[in-house]
């Protein structure tokens, strides 16, 4: 496919090969700026064209060509116009420092047309998702603010507004689930004098609080509420703009009367602020917004206690690996667990996990080493229990009532992990699964799953020097050192089909990556040695251990760590959880 770029051209689309457009009969340009190939019209708006094209300086790449050609009369509307392009592109050149924020590629002049060039997001807006999906969980709404609010913070720091926050206007990208606040066009920037005179709207009305609308002025409550409006239209299930329409503001005051459940007090009282239509009543920063998030999670109830579970004993089969992946022992163990029922038939076993030094890490020796695990060092573990599996869909659907899982369509198996879980959502099963068994669950710290994972082993994997697909489930079609090639699932498998390690955990390589309570440190340096959770820092990603079902063999190590927004949302990640030691009642 090749793309007119004459912004007057009704159908820009041609075929490969095409010398001159179908449609306007003007001369086809291949390759825009001897770099830019045209592939897909994507639309149209008062000030020019976007195009979905492919970047050959950077291995055909895809990119978003912006082409300025304003609908509009006369010398000062059209230097206007090209002033504000040139704006758009100085704050994406400003903004894209953020990671959730697409960046600037290109700016240029080329016959005669400016042109500006960004990253391109693969993905699918939120108001795409949620109309394939339906009405959002609690959590979800959650993970939504939580996600962006730091992102509104960064870009109201900079002096931007972004003006029109609406779900469209959300990219989740399909890579890894992170959401990318996109559009920063130039028609948002606009004071109400140039709207009137180009005949362009600022904002989106139900989306758009009061003192946008009516006057054009945008702050950073502004914004705020605009994301207000969003996270309801998601858990709600009805457009704000219908309501603006119909009520005019005084919907924002009502607007619990929508939701279909209730839900956690707290987000209430959070939403009405974001929604409160005197902007003096508002939140006046993204950081408030935070700090009442953070100030609720430091209220949650301490738990009821309940008496300790008995301890049980189960027996088990550990095997042992040359570097070619042939066994070469087997030897029976057993090991202690307590078993919790979550109800509906289903339980969750939590294993004995003895405490122990170990050197957490790995030597520089081993093959393929990543720097980022290390350097070596040696900490200190206190007992704890920890899941015998990953949780699997049946576990967390007895706790969330929910099941996010992509690979639940396609298998009867109520064993299978579940997936697309993001990291809240891990701290809200173990929030419920407290309130539920009275004693306090939570992710385990990356020390202790390394720990626990190693299970008194040195070695790449607890197998041995490499592993097999009879062993772990990963992509079979590229081993470990001298193992040979072998079956790749290209799905979850149920938990508990591989072998053990020496404690009785199972799974702890391939299937999912596990999520871990950590926040992301690019190495080991200054980290705590006893164990605990590393929680300082400025980096807000979280760890993930252990790789899953799509990795090649050499990220199932012990020691791999993966760095990923805590809003990551993808069919590899899961989880287990973990308590501290249970004592036998006598």
């Amino acid at each position: 496919m090749i793309c007119c770029i004459n912004p007057d051209c009704q159908k820009p689309e041609n075929p490969d090969g095409q010398i001159y457009c179908i449609s306007c009969g003007l001369e086809l340009v291949p390759i825009l700026r001897n770099r830019f190939r045209m592939i897909k019209f994507l639309g149209q708006g008062g000030f020019g064209r976007t195009y979905l094209a492919e970047d050959i300086d950077r291995l055909n790449q895809r990119c978003v060509v912006k082409q300025l050609a304003p609908n509009v009369q006369g010398t000062w509307a059209i230097n206007k116009a090209a002033e504000l392009f040139q704006q758009e592109a100085r704050q994406l050149q400003q903004l894209g420092e953020h990671p959730q924020i697409p960046s600037l590629d290109a700016y240029f002049e080329d016959n005669k047309y400016l042109y500006l060039v960004q990253q391109f997001v693969d993905g699918d807006n939120l108001l795409t998702l949620f109309q394939n999906q339906g009405n959002w969980q609690e959590s979800q709404v959650k993970e939504l603010l939580l996600e962006l609010l730091p992102v509104l913070k960064f870009i109201h720091e900079q002096k931007i507004i972004h003006r029109d926050i609406k779900p469209e206007n959300i990219m989740c990208r399909r890579s890894d689930g992170v959401l990318m606040l996109i559009d920063f066009g130039v028609s948002k920037q606009l004071s109400g004098t140039v709207m009137s005179r180009l005949g362009t709207q600022i904002g989106t009305p139900g989306y758009s609080p009061f003192e946008q609308m009516k006057g054009g002025e945008a702050y950073p409550a502004s914004d705020l509420f605009s994301l207000g409006a969003t996270a309801f239209h998601l858990i709600t299930g009805v457009h704000p703009d219908g309501l603006w329409t119909e009520q005019g503001y005084s919907w924002t005051a009502n607007w619990q009367k929508h939701l279909k459940n209730p839900i956690d007090k707290g987000l209430a009282l959070i939403l009405s602020k974001l929604l409160a239509k005197d902007i003096q009543e508002r939140y006046q920063s993204a950081e408030e917004v935070l700090i009442d998030f953070q100030h609720q999670s430091t209220q949650t109830p301490a738990p009821t206690p309940t008496p300790a579970p008995t301890l049980q004993r189960f027996g088990f089969e550990v095997v042992t690996v040359d570097v070619r992946g042939n066994i070469t022992s087997c030897q029976r163990r057993q090991a202690q667990f307590i078993s919790e029922n979550l109800g509906g038939g289903a339980t969750l076993d939590m294993v004995a996990i003895p405490g122990g030094r170990f050197v957490m890490g790995s030597p520089n020796t081993e093959v393929w080493r990543l720097d980022s695990e290390g350097s070596q060092r040696t900490v200190n573990i206190s007992p704890f229990f920890m899941g015998k599996y990953p949780v699997t869909q049946e576990q967390y659907q007895a706790v969330m009532g929910n099941n996010p899982s992509h690979f639940k369509g396609f298998f009867k198996s109520k064993q299978l992990p579940v997936e697309q879980v993001t990291w809240n959502d891990a701290v809200e099963f173990c929030r419920k699964l407290s309130e539920k068994t009275g004693k306090t669950y939570r992710l385990p710290s990356e020390a202790e799953w390394e720990y626990a994972c190693r299970a008194g082993t040195t070695t790449p994997f607890y197998f041995g020097e490499t592993i097999t697909p009879d062993l772990v489930n990963y992509d079979g079609n590229h081993p470990y050192r001298s193992a040979g090639e072998g079956l790749y699932r290209e799905q979850t498998s149920d938990v508990g089909s591989f072998p053990p390690n020496a404690f009785g955990l199972y799974d702890m390589h391939g299937n999912v990556w596990e999520w871990c309570s950590d926040r992301w440190h690019d190495n080991y340096n200054g980290a705590p040695s006893d164990g605990s959770s590393w929680e300082t820092g400025t980096d807000n990603n979280r760890v993930q251990r252990g790789g899953s079902w799509f990795n090649q063999a050499v990220k199932c190590r012990c020691t791999v760590r993966g760095r990923y927004s805590a809003a990551c949302r993808w069919r590899y990640g899961g989880f287990r959880v973990a308590v501290a030691s249970v004592s036998s009642p006598s």
